[in-house]
């Protein structure tokens, strides 16, 4: 390379605070929208209560601000981390530390691990006063957060050690694989990331996600044949069908499906159904308030339910969902998934080929403070976190608005599946149930969204073919 290692590293800092920039720009004109936006668009008008249009307005603007001060924190400590030389010493760390129980530089992969471990640890503590800000005051102040801090503290003890239990061994293997793959090192680092992928996608469902949220299957009922009877007529191959209790966590909700072939399982949380609750706290409430209640009780109680009108619950109804599924269902249907992993492979690919044609740049390393040493996962991290900034800022781009047009073409496929109204509403809840806010600055939204603004949604699925 032609370029000076200081003339290397400033170029890549003068880039990051250029990417801040501009991201704080675009942060800036949608925070604009939220404090200036105080009337509900006309299309919800008489669907969308005032009401709730400010909680969401309020909410939406509370998490841009918080986003704000963390991102200039973000910013200012990663500057700071490269400009003193933070990460060539936590490498000598990770060494030192490793030379205590008798392994030598020479030993690189047990080098790396350690500075693996001790990156998690720094970033696991200087991140979590902001997760918990987050959590217990912007979530709780706005209603969502169903975390107590014991639960919140136990969840973070083990994604801690899942993430562990995960990343060290897989960038141990990636790192003996280009070391033994010679030349050609990046076909095999392929085929390993392949493999792991495909097996991680089916392992983390089944045997991780269950850690944290308990799955249970979605009770017999209407619900479940209507759900059985969809995926039939698209010969969708359902195999199980569970709900999580997402609820203990949080009152957002969602619906996904995952599995292979023949295998596939559909997912729905608690919250996206109305008025959900497990049948075994359903029958174990209701038990107990019957114990409680006294037969005058009784009268009195069921006098009033009959004569005051409920509001609505949060979730939708059983049309509702199923037009949600039909959505999801297209994503299938019209080979999204499959398109979307055959894109990232071809990425990786493409990026381990390039690693490969500059792994052993010295100037590279001297750039950030690595003289004379070229460890295989300092130029991992060199070239694929800031070499490659411009690039990932752009593909990152690009698959923004490829999901949005899948997301077009599913709510398509629900159209053609005579569902359009229910998808309406149900778009309308969900974005009630969350505090979507329904107004959008054009530009904030087309580099951030990966999901169409709700305007866009309704106004295409209005459309008539």
């Amino acid at each position: 390379m032609d370029i000076s290692p200081e003339s290397l590293f400033n170029s890549i800092v003068a880039f990051i605070w250029l990417a801040y920039i501009w991201e704080t720009y675009l942060s800036f004109r949608q925070i604009n929208v939220y404090k200036t936006a105080t009337t509900v668009p006309a299309p919800l008008a008489g669907i969308l209560k005032k009401e709730t249009f400010e909680k969401a307005r309020l909410y939406q603007l509370d998490k841009s601000n918080f986003g704000m001060w963390s991102g200039i924190y973000s910013q200012i400590e990663t500057t700071l981390i490269l400009v003193l030389g933070g990460i060539p010493w936590l490498w000598n760390t990770a060494g030192n530390v490793t030379a205590r129980v008798g392994y030598s530089p020479e030993y690189e992969i047990t080098q790396t691990c350690m500075f693996l471990l001790l990156a998690s640890v720094y970033s696991t503590f200087t991140s979590l006063p902001w997760s918990v800000y987050s959590t217990f005051v912007i979530e709780e102040r706005h209603g969502f957060n169903k975390q107590t801090p014991g639960f919140y503290a136990k969840d973070q003890v083990k994604k801690f050690v899942l993430m562990q239990a995960i990343s060290i061994p897989l960038i141990a293997c990636l790192i003996y694989i280009i070391k033994w793959g010679g030349e050609y090192f990046f076909v095999y680092v392929w085929i390993f990331i392949v493999i792991f992928t495909l097996v991680f996608m089916t392992v983390y469902a089944d045997y991780i996600a269950p850690l944290f949220d308990k799955y249970t299957p979605l009770p017999e009922g209407e619900l479940r044949c209507k759900i059985e009877e969809l995926a039939k007529s698209i010969d969708f191959p359902l195999y199980k069908l569970y709900v999580v209790e997402g609820s203990k966590r949080s009152s957002h909700s969602n619906a996904y499906f995952y599995g292979f072939y023949k295998n596939k399982r559909i997912v729905l949380f608690d919250t996206l159904l109305e008025n959900y609750e497990p049948s075994d706290k359903k029958q174990e409430e209701a038990e107990k308030e019957e114990e409680k209640k006294t037969d005058e009780e009784k009268e009195l109680l069921e006098e009033k339910n009959s004569s005051e009108d409920k509001p609505r619950g949060k979730g939708c109804n059983n049309e509702e969902v199923l037009a949600v599924l039909a959505h999801e269902l297209g994503h299938w249907k019209l080979n999204h998934t499959l398109k979307n992993i055959l894109i990232f492979q071809v990425n990786t690919f493409l990026n381990f080929f390039i690693f490969g044609l500059l792994m052993d740049k010295q100037v590279l390393y001297d750039a950030f403070g690595f003289y004379n040493i070229s460890p295989t996962f300092i130029g991992l991290m060199i070239i694929f976190q800031f070499i490659f900034h411009p690039y990932n800022e752009l593909l990152s781009f690009l698959m923004t608005r490829l999901s949005r047009r899948f997301e077009f073409q599913a709510d398509a496929f629900a159209k053609a599946l005579k569902r359009t109204e229910f998808l309406k509403s149900a778009l309308v809840k969900l974005n009630v149930d969350n505090l979507g806010f329904p107004v959008d600055d054009w530009l904030y939204s087309s580099w951030h969204y990966s999901h169409p603004p709700l305007l866009e949604r309704l106004k295409a699925l209005g459309k008539t073919e």
